[in-house]
């Protein structure tokens, strides 16, 4: 009858081990399936930032190359205007006008490509037109006749030039 007891006893032991063991088990495939779902969770809001990042990126670009032709006019304007107006006050106020386009663009991370006496640069610039220029090599901007604009170290919009042959 001892014997008996010891036996129930031990096969008892033995039922609850094996529970406990299926309960570990079961424990881990929940834990490593949590962990894969707050792994996956994560890399979708980084994913999902960085699809709002470029978002956002393109809407400022598209922006920004909207007012570009404004920017341009007051360029244009400002290069009509007679040494007699640079002293008229209605020039001065369109002029600040145009500073203050160029001061927000700078605030927005625009820069201006640089052209005066640059070697044409592809990446850079676009070649409109090509002329004999005594003085200059060939490959070398003498004109620039349009301003190329870069944001984010992105060309947005090239600039337009005159080189040398």
């Amino acid at each position: 009858m001892e014997k008996k007891k010891k036996e129930k006893k031990v096969q008892k032991q033995t039922d609850f081990k094996q529970k406990l063991e299926g309960c570990e088990k079961l424990r881990d495939e929940y834990l490593a399936g949590w962990q894969r779902a707050q792994a996956d969770f994560s890399n979708y809001k980084k994913e999902e930032a960085e699809r709002a990042k470029e978002i956002l990126d393109y809407v400022q670009r598209e922006f920004i190359l909207k007012i570009l032709p404004i920017l341009d006019n007051f360029y244009l304007a400002e290069s009509k205007v007679s040494e007699d107006l640079k002293n008229n006050a209605d020039v001065d106020g369109l002029l600040k006008i145009k500073n203050q386009f160029q001061e927000f663009l700078k605030t927005q991370g625009i820069e201006e490509i640089e052209t005066s006496e640059k070697e044409f640069d592809p990446n850079f610039h676009e070649a409109v037109e090509q002329a004999e220029a005594k003085d200059k090599d060939s490959d070398i901007i003498i004109e620039e006749i349009e301003k190329g604009y870069i944001l984010k170290g992105k060309v947005i919009r090239p600039a337009k030039v005159k080189v040398a042959k």
